[in-house]
């Protein structure tokens, strides 16, 4: 039979989280005080995170159980589908087996409650009353949004200006679960007026945005402040993607030769291709894994593997990651999911080791791509995961090219219902592809840290 989607049980969803940092050949570079330069203590990060994530943060266990409250809320959506792409495989002609784990099944859209639900739940149980985060594309701040909503938890989410304005309805979406939203740079903050002062017009970025969110957050004992990318924990909370993954590719009686996400922090592309890299890693089975991130803000593959801020105000730790320099703010493509000057940590040591590639593509390809996919698929992808799906074409004509059947595994990270004026755009032929110059590179570059 001809099987299109391979659903698992709620008693088949994985009852624990996956690791990645137990099974490295070396260990990342540790995160590093700001005023201090010395590697961070639990007690550092204590203002922000509560104990529980920090102690995830810094775990090298292999396996971290998820709570059965996490888990109750989880079976609202997963385990997601994974399903065969027959007709996008038809229409590209491709000996290519195509597969693609959805997660645009949750309440808010996206893979981003994965990790907003079990930050919540930590944050409740130590007596957090209020939360604050930042947002780009607004996937991860209506996520978090929904997950306070279910917590008890108020929710303020600074959103990146061009997004703020590009995306109405994802904005709405935050407030229809309770959330506060403003758009950054505001004159809310000290690092925002500076901002504003200085750049009057300024679009924001992610790095603006996750300054003002840090700021706020340290000014009340009840408030913690929320990330939904880069760093080690949100990693490990999206792993039950790839842990789904693997059983269900098992029940495909196949295995991917090559397995594709979009990033940006790295979060949808670690929760997919972890568990699969630590089997790599183990010696158990090989695989190719392609990072695919915009060319207009392309980390990974122009950026410098050092020590940098996660934000423009250097408010945060330094985190050893491939960077564009704290200061970068990109061009306004409508992928506002990966509009951030730096990369997870892991994942950056992950490319440093060899263990993964990484590709640049511009955004005019992606919108192609993403029109392809809908009209063989019927789901409309979100601007972010268009770049796995277009890297994921570019695989499919390859294996055409080379007479090869490989099956290729991406990750459908969310769905595009509120980015429907971009796809407008796109059609209406007014969207443009932006390339970030070697020149722009090393001008952003210079004001890197120095870090003995």
């Amino acid at each position: 039979m001809d099987t299109i989607k391979y659903v698992l049980n709620e008693d088949q969803m994985p009852t624990h989280w996956y690791n990645i940092a137990a099974d490295l050949p070396t260990p990342a570079a540790p995160a590093l005080h700001p005023g201090t330069g010395q590697p961070l203590g639990p007690a550092d990060l204590a203002p922000l995170f509560p104990m529980e994530l920090i102690m995830q943060e810094v775990s090298t266990e292999r396996t971290i159980d998820i709570p059965e409250e996490v888990q109750q809320i989880y079976r609202q959506w997963r385990p997601s589908p994974l399903f065969r792409a027959r007709r996008l495989e038809k229409i590209l002609d491709t000996p290519a087996k195509i597969y693609y784990k959805y997660e645009g099944v949750s309440p808010a859209g996206s893979h981003k409650p994965n990790t907003a639900i079990a930050q919540a739940y930590y944050n409740k149980i130590e007596g957090t009353k209020r939360l604050v985060t930042e947002t780009g594309a607004g996937q991860w701040g209506s996520s978090l949004a929904f997950a306070g909503a279910l917590f008890g938890l108020e929710v303020e989410v600074y959103m990146v200006k061009v997004s703020y304005n590009q995306k109405p309805y994802r904005r709405a979406l935050m407030e229809v679960y309770g959330a506060r939203v403003v758009a950054s740079p505001s004159t809310e903050t000290a690092c925002g007026r500076a901002i504003l002062a200085e750049h009057p017009d300024s679009t924001g970025s992610l790095g603006i945005a996750i300054s003002e969110a840090v700021e706020m957050a340290v000014q009340r004992d009840d408030t913690k402040y929320a990330l939904g990318s880069v760093l080690n924990h949100v990693m490990l909370h999206q792993t039950v993607i790839g842990q789904e993954a693997m059983i269900q590719m098992e029940m495909a009686g196949d295995y991917p030769d090559v397995i594709i996400g979009c990033t940006g922090g790295g979060s949808n592309f670690a929760g997919l291709s972890f568990p699969f890299i630590g089997a790599k890693l183990r010696g158990e089975r090989d695989v190719r894994v392609i990072a695919v991130e915009p060319a207009a803000c392309p980390s990974l593959t122009k950026g410098k593997f050092a020590y940098d801020f996660g934000d423009t105000a250097h408010l945060t730790p330094l985190t050893k990651m491939h960077t564009l320099g704290s200061t970068f703010v990109p061009s306004g493509i409508h992928a506002g999911g990966l509009r951030y000057h730096g990369m997870g940590p892991l994942v950056s040591h992950l490319l440093d080791l060899g263990s993964i590639d990484a590709v640049a593509v511009q955004q005019l390809e992606t919108f192609a791509a993403g029109l392809q996919f809908a009209r063989a698929e019927g789901i409309l992808p979100a601007p972010e995961a268009n770049h796995a799906v277009a890297a994921t074409i570019r695989e499919a004509l390859r294996c055409k090219a080379e007479g090869k059947s490989e099956t290729l595994l991406f990750n459908l990270s969310g769905h595009g219902h509120f980015d429907l004026q971009a796809y407008m755009d796109y059609q209406a032929g007014t969207l443009k592809d932006f390339e970030y110059s070697a020149e722009e590179v090393a001008m952003a570059l210079a004001g890197l840290p120095s870090v003995g």
